[in-house]
This record gives structure tokens, sequence and C-alpha cells, in this order.
């Protein structure tokens, strides 16, 4: 069977510590075990912190002319590699391959831009602060940084992080989810392909220990995260008590608000792959619609119907399929009790995607769409993110109605709105509680080079990922004040701060 080692130092490595403990990788379409994934050991994640130290220096001297060098290669070499990418993230996610792709390029946009870091790194500079003095501001990196990221987007996810913060100068250590490590892998060996030294991208794989080591480990200088709410907490509170920069994105329930001069035949389309694609595994999926007013609520039943029963759900190679299986066979029983919790509290279950089977793959981790309609913001299935092929529909009564449901969830991720009133668009956007909006557009992640971060318990910390958010929080401000006295200065002419005179 296939093992999954670490890479440290450039290299694949079988651990550092006495360890043995590994993992199962399953392949969701068949329920089989694919690989085996070695857990890390504190010995393991030192020795990569160490080859980090050691690398981390000349590669924050290099120009950063050099280093986006760096980054223009690697692009090109995962391009060249998609193919074999994406069918690697499929055969461990369960995505289709065409989301597998689009995985793979909402990251490479990132490294786009990580690209442009020499302009990016650009300081400010004041002549003349004073009599003789300049004032300037450099960016320098952190040092040795980390990320720890989902099962969900194995390779968006981490080239998010890994791309700006190597841009910058740091060295990085990648903990990838142990549900989907081969492709984070896979990258960490197309960047040395493109000319990264030995030792600034580090993978270590492990569980919660792996997690609780990178925290706590005093020569790692800041930590991005991506996962579940409750866990980004932990991550927050534990890292910043060892005094880590951290960023921890969690959850979400996003919403969709449908005004009733909303072009519904466009909406269907785009719940479709909003609420369904993916099987729903993204934070920044839509699984919860609002259609405001009864008419508008009928109309768009009507039309959501036969939309979700021409849902094809198959294997991650069909390329007529619409979505695949989910990740594993506890999170198909997890998704599966949400849809129980839903007809307990008393929602109606319109279309029940439990107990589907796919020929020929009967033990996938398969579950069909989902669509429940009279959900109310007191039901607990409501309240707490499914992240499944699950549609709820709540239904409002007026326009501040759906507003204050996106507003008053405990989740901030993202939202949107389908109108084609532009005051109520506006009116929408400037006073939702919400980090990320879409009007008319269903999943609205900013493009790379603006910046990713949602509100409330979406997200713990207050830097954003990429963007210039992600250059801030890999990097580190100082500030030079000078001054060239002339050669002919006897000592009269005392220094003033600027501020003073």
């Amino acid at each position: 069977m296939r093992i999954i080692d670490h890479v440290i130092s450039g290299q694949a490595s079988d651990g550092a510590g006495d360890g043995g403990r590994t993992s199962d990788v399953f392949d969701p379409n068949n329920g089989g075990v694919q690989a085996q994934l070695r857990l890390g050991t504190q010995a393991d994640l030192d020795a990569a912190v160490a080859a980090a130290l050691a690398a981390q220096p000349a590669w924050a001297a290099t120009n950063p002319q050099r280093r986006a060098r760096v980054m223009f290669a690697f692009k090109t070499l995962v391009e060249q590699n998609m193919d074999e990418l994406a069918h690697l993230l499929s055969s461990e996610h369960g995505k289709v391959i065409a989301d597998s792709k689009g995985d793979i390029q909402r990251g490479l946009e990132v490294i786009e831009f990580a690209c442009g870091i020499p302009h990016l790194l650009k300081g400010e500079y004041t002549q003349g602060a004073g009599p003789g003095i300049d004032v300037y501001s450099m960016r320098q990196p952190l040092g040795v940084v980390a990320g720890i990221t989902p099962f969900n987007f194995p390779a968006m996810i981490p080239m998010w992080m890994f791309g700006v913060a190597i841009a910058c100068g740091n060295a990085f250590i990648l903990k990838p989810s142990e549900r989907d490590p081969s492709v984070p892998v896979r990258l960490a060996e197309l960047m040395r392909e493109a000319g990264l030294p030995e030792g600034v991208l580090q993978v270590v794989h492990g569980d919660k220990e792996m997690v609780d080591a990178i925290l706590d480990h005093p020569e790692i200088r800041a930590v991005s995260f991506v996962g579940s709410s409750d866990i980004a907490h932990y991550v927050y509170r534990r890292g910043v008590e060892a005094g880590k920069r951290v960023q921890a994105m969690g959850g979400a329930k996003n919403h969709g608000i449908v005004m009733p001069d909303a072009d519904l035949d466009q909406v269907v389309n785009d719940l479709a792959g909003a609420a369904f694609g993916s099987a729903g595994e993204r934070c920044m999926a839509l699984p919860v619609v609002v259609p405001v007013g009864e008419a508008t609520a009928i109309a768009l039943r009507e039309k959501l119907i036969p939309a979700i029963d021409a849902l094809r759900v198959g294997v991650s190679t069909d390329a007529d399929a619409h979505y695949g299986p989910v990740v594993t066979a506890a999170h198909k029983a997890k998704i599966e009790s949400y849809i129980q919790m839903g007809v307990d509290e008393g929602a109606e279950l319109v279309v029940d995607g439990r107990g589907f089977t796919l020929q020929g793959h009967e033990q996938g981790f398969f579950v069909g769409p989902t669509l429940f309609d009279r959900v109310t913001p007191q039901m607990r299935s409501y309240q707490e993110e499914i992240f499944g092929p699950v549609l709820q529909m709540v239904r409002a009564d007026s326009f501040e109605e759906a507003l204050r449901l996106p507003s008053d969830h405990q989740y901030g991720n993202g939202v949107a709105i389908f109108t084609r009133n532009g005051h109520a668009a506006r009116e929408f956007a400037a006073r939702v509680n919400v980090g990320m909006v879409g009007i008319n557009v269903p999943i609205p992640v900013p493009v790379a080079y603006h910046t990713f971060g949602g509100w409330k318990r979406s997200a713990f910390g207050d830097t954003n990922q990429h963007g210039m958010e992600g250059v801030k929080f890999f990097t580190k401000v100082k500030t030079v004040t000078q001054r060239w006295p002339d050669g002919g200065a006897t000592g009269d002419s005392a220094f003033v701060i600027p501020t003073m005179g």
C-alpha cells in the first residue's frame, strides 16, 4: 500500500521520531483505503523547524524579484501538471474533476498575486521629515511560519497561505488535512522543482498532536488556519497565548436572499451549483435560501424541485456528474444525522438525499441532494453548519426580516442577494453583518488581489487571507529615521525629533 511521508528539507521523510502512528486515506468513491499516512511527532516538527531556520535567512536575503521568479516557475509547473493534480485530488477528496481543477486554479490565482511581490513589499518614504532627516519603512519576513489547512480545498488553501508567506521571504511549514494529503505533498515537490531552496517549504502530517506542537513551538512566529469554528477558536486562543500571530478562519452558514424581482431561473441555476457543488463541502457554499414574500417562496420552490431532481451524483471521474461523494463515511453519517434532525425539528423535508447509492459503488460515501422548506431560525439544523449537499429554505416576509437572518446568525462568512433593484442591493451590502457579500453572485469569494475573511465566529484574528492583508500578516514593519550629518558639523546642531520643531 502506498505510504505518504512528510517533506522535510525538500525530501520525503518517514519521520524523525519513534512515531509509528498512521492514518487511513480513503477513496470516497468506493470506500476503500488507498494509502497510509504517517502521523508526525514532536521530533518530526522539530526537524522541520530546524531545516526551516537554517534555510530562511538566505531565502529572506534573496531579492524579491528572484523570489518572484520561483513563483512564476511554480505556476508554470502546476499548470503543466494540472490533470495529474486534479485526478489525485479527486481520488482522495471525492469532488469531481472540474471542481478539483477549480480548486487548483483558485490557488494559482494567489500564486499569480505573489509573483508581484517586488511591488507589494515596497515601503513608505518621507524626505525632510525634519532638518536633514528622512524616514522610511520596510516590510520584513517574520521567519518561520506555519499553515494548518482543511480537507475541502487541499490545493487552494495551502497555496493561499504558502504562496504569500514564501514570497515575502518566510520559511513555511504546512500541516495539511490527514484526509487528503497527497496534493499538498505534490505541490511541495513542484515548489522544489521550481527552484525553491530546500527547507523553505516543509510538509508535516498529523492530527491534534501535531496541531498542538505547531501552536506551542517557540520558533514558529505565525500560524494561519482554516477549519471548523470550534477548532479555529481553539487554534487562535492557544496560538496567541504562545505569543504567535494567528489568523483562524472558521465555519459558515451562508444565506442567499431572493427578492421578489429576482430572475428566478438564474437563481435556481446559481443555487444548484452554490448549494450542491462539491457536495456542499465548502465554507462559501450557499446552504440557506431566503425567499422574500410568500409568492416568491412558492415560485422558487416550484422551480427548485425539478432542478434538484436533475442533479447527477456520480464518481469523481464522471464528466457528467454535478458532484461526487463526501470525504469520509463519518462525514456522510454526520450529514444524514443533520437531515434527521431537521425532520425531528419540524422542517418540511421536500427532497430526501439519505440512503443514496451508486450502482457499482455501493460502498462509496455518497449523499443525495436534499431540500428542506419552512425551516425556522430556532432550529439547531439551521443554526449549525452541515457542510453537505443540503439546502434549507427559510421564508421571510420582508426585506428587513431577510436582512436580519444572516446578520443575527453566529456565522458571518458570506451572503448573497438576488435582485434587479440597485437600491435594495446597495442597502443590503452596507447593512448586513457579514464579511463577504455577493450581489447576484452566489459564491462571493474575492479575487486574489482582494482579501478573504468572514466575521463573527467565521474568523478569529484581525487580518484576512491573501491580498495585501496576507502580505501584512506574514511580514512585520520596521521604520527607520535617519540623518547624515555633514562632515563639518561641530556638534552645535542638536538632534531634534521631527515632531518637536
